[in-house]
């Protein structure tokens, strides 16, 4: 099976073109490959399928399949999204600026391309409108619509978050010591507290620098620290928008680069920029 390796921020995966190459036991495969001392080594595999879903007039070029690294299924990848917009114009050469990519949800997500020359230099997503009833998390904090700035206990410590869908389930904690929180601890703690995240959930630690920057670093449901989350960078924008600490267009620094996350309040749509790089190909 042949494959190529790509990462946006820092956040990698293994990409397999289902237009050429069959997949059994997607799950397996997932685990096996992802592994760091005895496969590739990624935070999970995406497997890029031909798709026929078509919204509003649009048809979708392609459908991602998203496995964390312990197999488990993910709805959207915000990083993930732009190596298959990169991979769909390097590869299957789509001969335009735009590519349109169906997501586990249904939805089809448009990324623009940035070119310079033939190069793809960045790539804009509109990630969508965020969810914010907690059914839609789904979060469960009994007597709350809405889950932004509550306190929950946690494995005996109190917590104030904020709870954002982008696609996939996220939740917010913002903090002045963002070197210093225990993310290895907290992250598996709130991922597995299915009493009040029947679904799992991500965790994303933030301090707000200045209005427009904000620091992040993130536990992803499935995969653990990771140094890039896409759709958490959105929910941490969202988040911190939503508590009156920052504006609509806000820069995000993680521990593998720097994303751009636009809420455009007039669509409702949360806009993110970013770059996707490849890093080999190969054949398991």
């Amino acid at each position: 099976m042949k494959f190529v390796k790509m990462h946006g921020t820092g956040n990698d995966y293994i990409f397999v073109n289902c237009f050429e190459e069959t997949v059994i036991n997607p799950k397996e495969l997932a685990v096996a490959m992802s592994n760091r001392h005895f496969g590739i080594g990624g935070d999970g595999v995406i497997f890029i399928k031909p798709s026929d879903r078509r919204v509003g007039g649009i048809r979708a070029d392609a459908k991602m399949e998203i496995y964390n690294a312990d197999g488990s299924r993910a709805e959207m990848c915000g990083n993930g999204i732009r190596c298959v917009a990169l991979f769909m114009y390097t590869y299957i050469k789509l001969e335009r600026d735009t590519v349109y990519i169906e997501t586990d949800d249904g939805t089809i997500k448009p990324v623009k391309l940035n070119m310079r020359g033939k190069s793809v230099e960045t790539m804009v997503v509109n990630m969508g409108a965020p969810k914010l009833d907690a059914s839609e998390i789904p979060a469960k904090l009994p007597g709350y619509e809405r889950i932004i700035n509550k306190s929950v206990n946690i494995a005996g410590y109190e917590y104030s978050i904020t709870c954002v869908n982008m696609g996939n389930p996220h939740c917010v904690i913002f903090t002045d010591d963002i070197d210093g929180f225990p993310l290895e601890s907290v992250g598996p703690n709130f991922e597995y507290a299915i009493e009040y995240f029947p679904e799992r959930i991500n965790v994303e630690a933030v301090k707000c620098i200045t209005r427009k920057y904000c620091k992040m670093r993130v536990w992803e449901r499935g995969s653990g620290i990771t140094l890039s989350c896409g759709t958490g960078a959105c929910a941490a924008v969202v988040a911190g928008i939503l508590n009156g600490y920052m504006d609509d267009e806000v820069t995000v620094e993680l521990d593998g680069g720097i994303l751009s996350i636009k809420w455009d309040r007039i669509s409702g749509n949360v806009f993110m920029t970013g770059d996707a790089k490849k890093v080999f190909i190969g054949e398991i």
